[in-house]
């Protein structure tokens, strides 16, 4: 074979290999079975968007009415923040009524006394709720998970449980009926000659009532979800830390808390979202009896200025700031555990 017809052989071997490669185009002419050197399950399509939704037609059913619900009730009455702009009259309507650009703020930026009042009460029980209530829960869960016995166990959930499905004006009932000034209490103490206890009523003792029925009513509750967590902890770890010459008390200390921290500073940040909001119906219950000064808080002053006084954009204004304040602790408090390396509510790319 001469060198020319070999160099003429090697350039078609070259050609050939070439249009072989995958991902490159194929030769003019090539039949609808060629193959182009890409896998066949990713020229397959996938199921159309149609065709998803009746592969999955019982589930969307079964998540429907709560899908609905959530944006009748809670998605489509944001749209009703427009009024905080305006000056809004109920016979005119949101879209009838004239606008006033930021008018309806002035009672934040220009220190109306009822409003600083409102605040001032407001972060005081947001405080307290933060040092007091929300430990509870954790508190009470690690007596609980502490019970050897199962039977009891059950038994004092279940009475701990019960409280959290009384409704507000049943729990304020109870509490007059208790400590009122012809509550039990009183009772109890006139008939042995001793002087009654002003509790009902009395704005000192306002806030240490609020925090005691919040923490009677919904502690119990409140400890499922750190029972929950307390049942995922690995027992190795115990018998291990036990082996090691840990009591009980080092064994919360180094492998109880450890288990629930993730759960603790999840459920800290969701509160940080309501931490504004410190109890609308079981302040309004009493308010009459304690008065505007002690018992004043946003969510009633929202509904006395606005519902009761008629000043809806106004009170809307001072909801919508709320929420807003909600919504930027929340971001906030996450963003600062991620820094600390927990998972938060939610992860982002970075972490």
């Amino acid at each position: 074979m001469s060198i020319a017809a070999a160099r003429d052989r090697g350039a078609r071997d070259t050609t050939e290999r070439t249009t072989a490669t995958p991902g490159t185009a194929s030769p003019q002419g090539a039949g609808p079975g060629h193959d182009d050197g890409m896998p066949r399950e990713s020229r397959r399509r996938g199921p159309s968007f149609l065709q998803k939704l009746w592969r999955d037609r019982l589930l969307i059913l079964f998540v429907l009415p709560g899908f609905l619900v959530l944006l009748v009730y809670h998605y489509y009455p944001v749209l009703g923040n427009v009024i905080a702009f305006k000056d809004f009259r109920p016979y005119r309507g949101v879209w009838g009524s004239d606008w006033v650009g930021l008018q309806n703020f002035e009672v934040i930026y220009s220190g109306d006394p009822a409003f600083v009042n409102a605040l001032t009460n407001t972060l005081i029980l947001t405080g307290l709720q933060a040092v007091l209530v929300f430990p509870a829960p954790i508190i009470l869960a690690l007596l609980l998970n502490s019970l050897l016995s199962e039977k009891i166990k059950r038994v004092v959930q279940s009475i701990l449980y019960l409280p959290h499905f009384l409704s507000w004006v049943v729990v304020v009932a109870l509490f007059q009926q208790l400590l009122g000034g012809s509550g039990l209490l009183n009772t109890f103490l006139r008939s042995h000659d001793l002087g009654a206890v002003s509790i009902i009523g009395n704005g000192e003792l306002f806030r240490p009532l609020l925090l005691s029925q919040v923490i009677w009513k919904d502690t119990g509750w409140a400890t499922i979800i750190f029972l929950a967590a307390l049942a995922t902890i690995n027992a190795e770890l115990y018998e291990a830390a036990a082996v090691d010459g840990a009591g009980r008390w080092r064994q919360m200390l180094h492998v109880t808390l450890p288990g629930l921290k993730g759960v603790v500073i999840l459920l800290f940040i969701l509160q940080l979202g309501t931490s504004l909001t410190v109890g609308f119906e079981q302040i309004l219950l009493q308010q009459n009896a304690v008065g505007l000064e002690k018992s004043e808080v946003l969510d009633t002053y929202v509904y006395n200025r606005g519902v009761i006084g008629g000043h809806w954009g106004m009170a809307t204004a001072v909801g919508l700031v709320k929420s807003v304040v909600g919504v930027a602790l929340v971001l906030g408090a996450n963003k600062l555990a991620h820094l600390f390396g927990e998972a938060g509510v939610y992860a982002t790319k970075e972490t």
